[in-house]
């Protein structure tokens, strides 16, 4: 056979022993390579996580450690997952309600709200001990951390508690104690994002319809935006060079893009329905919206106010959490089973 004829062959024959592979189980343990796609995303691997019921929440990573860390809501676990196949190192219990988790590389520390316990747990990152914690959070969720000066912004209170209003509390990370706080009479605050050029945060008040925009220094309400006719705006994400917040609303399914400085919506795009988290890409102007219908939608900034869908990717009902690690060019999905008796999974893509 001619060299020209052997190299024709090299591809079917490579697909052909990658197919055997993942038959096997050869490749990446209990996760399978899947290497499907030609969009903007490109499938992996999925990784099988058997014994699963309820939902998954936030993801968090030690890139430096290869560790990909999950918070089991409702499993009460916080999983550990090997950052290249995702295989399953480890699963820490003794957790209530685990949701937001923060990695703090300088310290080898893991820090987990837990919404059912009220509490900021402190791991150590060698072994996974509790070294630290903080009491009085009930129905802590969603977390921020200013990284320079080591405060911790943690939302707390609300409907699962269950109470009627929320809380936004300042944590100085450096004494594990509380230094401020916020009340707002609401049962339902959600996701919120922290500008780095100044002081203000702004936090989705998600039963309101509305935007709050907090001096986070001062732990004062500045301003709040309607959101206009979206509902359940919860997921949020920060576009600050180009000053626009990147909101995901829930009905009907909406990425809704508001200007910072006006609080103006000035844009708004039918998105993944169900969706409980959004990431983005400064470098490229790509966003991701999972969601629990089973789709990927992959937005793309073209200019100041004009975006478009770049592409709706198919995933599997309950992936409603990501992260997105652009330093690998991975994006990492949760598949939750919720209510049903489906297979748990994370699934793994590369970033075209």
């Amino acid at each position: 056979m001619s060299i020209a004829g052997r190299r024709s062959l090299a591809p079917r024959i490579g697909a052909i022993l990658l197919a055997l592979l993942v038959a096997s189980g050869g490749l990446a343990g209990a996760a399978s390579a899947q290497a499907t796609g030609r969009g903007p995303l490109q499938l992996l691997y999925v990784v099988p996580l058997p014994g699963f019921t309820g939902d998954f929440d936030h993801f968090a990573v030690d890139e430096k450690g290869g560790r990909l860390f999950l918070a089991g809501e409702d499993h009460k676990t916080v999983e550990i997952l090997d950052l290249q196949t995702g295989k399953r190192l480890k699963s820490i219990k003794g957790f209530g309600a685990p949701h937001s988790i923060l990695y703090l590389p300088e310290k080898d520390q893991i820090l987990v709200t837990d919404g059912e316990k009220g509490v900021l747990q402190i791991l150590r990152g060698s072994d996974y001990a509790v070294v630290d914690h903080l009491e009085g959070l009930a129905g802590a969720d969603s977390a921020r951390l200013d990284a320079g000066t080591q405060v911790l912004y943690v939302v707390t209170g609300g409907k699962d508690v269950p109470l009627d209003y929320s809380h936004l509390v300042a944590i100085d990370l450096k004494t594990s104690k509380k230094i401020g706080e916020l009340r707002f009479e609401s049962n339902h605050v959600e996701a919120f994002a922290l500008e780095s050029s100044s002081s203000r945060l702004f936090v989705n008040i998600t039963d309101k319809h509305e935007v709050a925009v907090v001096d986070r220094q001062a732990m004062k309400e500045i301003t709040r935006w309607p959101i206009g006719s979206q509902a359940d705006n919860s997921p949020m994400a920060y576009d600050e060079p180009h000053h626009q917040l990147l909101i995901v609303c829930r009905k009907p399914g909406t990425l809704l893009v508001m200007d910072s400085g006006t609080g103006k919506v000035v844009a708004h795009l039918p998105a993944a329905e169900r969706s409980d988290d959004i990431a983005f890409d400064a470098a490229s102007g790509r966003i991701y919206v999972p969601g629990g219908e089973g789709y990927i939608s992959v937005f793309q900034l073209r200019s100041a106010d004009q975006y478009e869908l770049l592409a709706k990717v198919k995933t599997e009902p309950g992936a409603k959490t990501c992260l997105l690690v652009p330093s690998l060019a991975r994006l990492y999905v949760a598949v939750s089973p919720g209510e049903t008796k489906a297979l748990a999974k994370v699934l793994i893509y590369h970033v075209q």
